[in-house]
């Protein structure tokens, strides 16, 4: 396995907390995901009006990447060749359940179109990208738990077949207010941390 590349900058999202390479960004006690992934948003400054519309997981993921992707200071008015390479266990699964409560009842049927757009995991990715200019390759995978081997392995190929000059990867679980969390990182040929599985693991658990 290829080790020229390295983790540059990794972020993590979970209970109430934002994190950015190791330190914490921002802190809340609120118990609702909404309030708090509300309150992160304005407190890291992150200027998104779609931001409101999204459904939690793109929340979630929206809110990771953009407190990641800020500190490499990317010109926002230029294409960035950055892929995403994601992952999760649950899908979209928060809000294939709002989907399906609006059409089950048969007499009140209204699907609304602006929930059903968000029934695809890597809606996410769009989002990210739409903000951000990454035109570059991108997936959504889903396993049962974070798996560092695929992870690293994808992003290496994209790497080393010249598909990507970085790649922002990670997982990002949302299944409810007290079941979601996300940690990104970005692979780069530079960094402190080694891009390997046991490194993954280990800033994923820090």
């Amino acid at each position: 396995m290829d080790t020229n590349y390295h983790i540059k900058s990794y972020c993590s999202i979970k209970n109430n907390q934002v994190s950015l390479n190791g330190s914490v960004v921002y802190k809340d006690k609120e118990d609702s995901f909404v309030t708090f992934i509300k309150a992160a948003y304005k407190d890291q400054s992150t200027k998104y009006p779609k931001f409101f519309k999204m459904d939690n997981l793109s929340k979630l993921a929206f809110l990771a990447a953009d407190v990641l992707l800020k500190n490499e200071n990317l010109n926002p008015e230029e294409e960035n060749n950055i892929a995403i390479v994601f992952s999760n266990k649950a899908s979209s699964l928060d809000t294939d359940r709002k989907h399906q409560e609006s059409i089950q009842n048969k007499e009140s049927y209204f699907p609304s179109p602006a929930v059903f757009v968000y029934t695809l995991p890597n809606i996410c990715i769009g989002e990210i990208s739409i903000k951000y200019k990454l035109y570059s390759e991108n997936s959504f995978f889903i396993f049962e738990n974070l798996n560092a081997e695929h992870l690293l392995t994808y992003s290496n190929s994209l790497l080393s077949s010249n598909k990507a000059e970085q790649v922002l990867c990670g997982w990002v679980e949302f299944n409810g207010d007290d079941n979601y969390e996300a940690f990104l990182y970005l692979v780069s040929t530079e960094g402190a941390n080694k891009h390997n599985k046991q490194d993954i693991i280990k800033l994923y658990n820090t």
